[in-house]
């Protein structure tokens, strides 16, 4: 679904004393941007490329064929986009980062434990140490490049532990492939399978995952299911 005029951002790009605007849908400019595969015809709000956005001054084709080499608005809206600077609104600001720092908690949350409990910690408890230890997010940055620095801040108030768990399951015949499919979304899986067609298998985990690990299979297998931890490894 295209995007309104009354939703979208700016996308600018100077060149020289020129500058190229476009209208676009600011989270998907954002996604191409950040090197996702976006229908960029979807992402513009209106297919034109304007000297003023905001005064409607469309740029001419001769200005367009000189400083991009064509006139096609998709591929002139790629270059703006990659190579320009996307103007967001206070508001959609502060909207993007959030979401990252949501996203953010949940990848720490999958990645560490609590050493005190050896439990995961659940991703509010990690944003509320974000905001404890003032931790600034930059909505443009891809969130795992930011990990390390907001790891490296909320130690100071919250234990973090990172570690790789090993697990031996056996699961009934009966449930042994659905269970096949739930691991291997996990991490890698060694499976043995048994002479009553019981799956043995062995998966790596990251130590966070551990507690919605158990939670499927415990849904699937209605708690008929062994498991055993086979090996622990500090990262």
């Amino acid at each position: 679904m295209v995007v309104s005029i009354e939703d979208a951002i700016i996308a600018r790009l100077r060149a020289g004393k020129q500058k190229f605007e476009i209208l676009v849908d600011p989270k998907k400019a954002l996604e191409f941007k950040r090197g996702l595969k976006i229908n960029l015809e979807e992402a513009l709000a209106y297919p034109a490329v304007y000297r003023d956005a905001r005064r409607m001054d469309t740029a001419s084709m001769q200005d367009l064929q000189k400083v991009f080499g064509c006139t096609d608005v998709v591929k002139i809206a790629e270059k703006i986009i990659k190579n320009g600077e996307l103007l967001l609104t206070t508001e959609q600001r502060r909207q993007l980062a959030e979401e990252k720092r949501k996203q953010i908690a949940t990848i720490i949350s999958k990645k560490a434990i609590n050493p005190q409990t050896n439990t995961p910690h659940p991703p509010n408890r990690i944003l509320s140490a974000m905001d404890q230890c003032g931790v600034n997010i930059d909505p443009f940055l891809d969130a795992e490049q930011q990990i390390d620095k907001v790891i490296e801040k909320i130690r100071l108030v919250l234990p973090l532990k990172f570690q790789k768990i090993t697990f031996e399951f056996i699961i009934p015949a009966q449930f042994a492939g659905k269970a096949f499919s739930i691991l291997k979304n996990f991490g890698t899986v060694k499976e043995k399978w048994l002479e009553n067609g019981d799956l043995q298998a062995t998966v790596e985990i990251l130590g966070g995952l551990q507690d919605d690990l158990f939670q499927k299979i415990s849904s699937l297998t209605h708690g008929n299911f062994q498991s055993k931890i086979v090996k622990k490894e500090d990262l």
